[in-house]
C-alpha cells in the first residue's frame, strides 16, 4: 500500500494523467472529422478506450490510498463522475452519452490548481450573482412591461407582448443588430425610443457586467487569501518555514562570531 501511495502522490504521475487527457482532448476533436474518422477511425476508438481504461486504473488507485476520504474531496467526486459516465453503454437511448464523454477534457480543471482555485472562485460568487441577477431580472421586467406599452402598436411582431419584448431586448442587451433592426425603425414614430433603450443598455449591459465583474474578482481574492490561509495552518509548511528560519539564525549567528573575532 505503501508503494501506491508513493505513486498515486508522485509529481510525475499527476503530469502523466495531466499529458493524458491533452491527448484525450485531442483524439476527441479529432474524432469530429469525417475525414479522419474514414481513415484513422478505428486507431482512434482503440486509443480512446486505452485512455479511459487509464483513467479508471488511476481512479481506482486513489480511492484505494484515500478511501473515505477520497468521497470527501468533491474534485475527486467529481472526476468519478466524468470517468463513469464514460463507462455507460451508449445505446440508442443513451447517445447524448456519446457526445459528454469530452467530458473528460474538463479533468484539467481537477488536476491544476490554478483552475481549481478559479473555479471555487467562481462558486464562491454565487450567492452574490443571485442577488444582482434578482436586481437584473426586475429592471429587465419593468423595461419589458414599458416596451410592450410604448412600442407594441408600432412594431407588434417585436413588442406585441411581453414575451416578444422580452426577447427584443435580450437582442439590444446582446448589440444584436439593435440600432438598425430595432431602434431606427421606431424613432421615426416615437423619437424618444432611443433615450429608452440607451438607458436600458447602461443599466442591463454596463452596470450589471461591472458588479458581475466586481462579485467575480472579490471571490477570487478571497479564494486566494484562503489558500493562504491553509498553507499557514498546514503542518509541513511551518516545518519547512521553520527550518528555513533556523537556517537563516545560524548564518547570522556565524557572520556575528566571525566580526567578533575579526575585531
Amino acid at each position: 500500500m505503501s508503494l501506491l501511495h508513493s505513486i498515486v502522490t508522485n509529481p510525475l504521475t499527476e503530469r502523466f494523467i495531466i499529458g493524458l487527457i491533452l491527448i484525450n482532448a485531442v483524439t476527441l476533436g479529432l474524432e469530429t472529422s469525417q475525414t479522419v474518422m474514414a481513415q484513422y477511425g478505428p486507431m482512434l476508438h482503440a486509443l480512446d478506450n486505452l485512455l479511459l481504461n487509464i483513467f479508471v486504473v488511476e481512479l481506482l488507485a486513489r480511492m484505494a490510498v484515500h478511501r473515505r476520504n477520497f468521497l470527501k474531496d468533491p474534485w475527486s467526486v467529481f472526476d468519478m463522475l466524468v470517468v463513469g459516465i464514460a463507462l455507460v453503454p451508449a445505446t440508442e437511448s443513451l447517445s447524448v452519452l456519446r457526445a459528454l464523454r469530452v467530458l473528460r477534457v474538463l479533468r484539467l480543471v481537477t488536476m491544476l490548481p490554478s483552475l481549481r482555485r478559479v473555479v471555487a472562485g467562481l462558486i464562491g460568487a454565487m450567492p452574490g450573482m443571485g442577488s444582482i441577477s434578482l436586481l437584473m431580472l426586475l429592471i429587465y421586467y419593468v423595461f419589458a412591461v414599458m416596451g410592450t406599452k410604448l412600442f407594441g402598436g408600432t412594431a407588434p411582431e417585436q413588442f406585441g407582448s411581453l414575451g416578444q419584448t422580452a426577447y427584443t431586448l435580450f437582442q439590444v442587451m446582446t448589440f444584436d443588430d439593435w440600432s438598425n433592426g430595432v431602434v431606427k425603425p421606431l424613432m421615426d414614430k416615437h423619437p424618444y425610443a432611443i433615450a429608452y433603450f440607451v438607458l436600458f443598455i447602461l443599466l442591463s449591459a454596463f452596470m450589471m457586467l461591472n458588479l458581475f465583474i466586481g462579485v467575480v474578482v472579490t471571490a477570487l481574492d478571497d479564494e486566494r487569501a484562503g489558500d493562504q490561509k491553509q498553507l499557514l495552518h498546514d503542518p509541513a509548511v511551518m516545518e519547512t518555514m521553520l527550518t528555513e528560519l533556523q537556517q537563516i539564525r545560524a548564518k547570522l549567528d556565524a557572520l556575528e562570531a566571525r566580526e567578533r573575532g575579526q575585531v
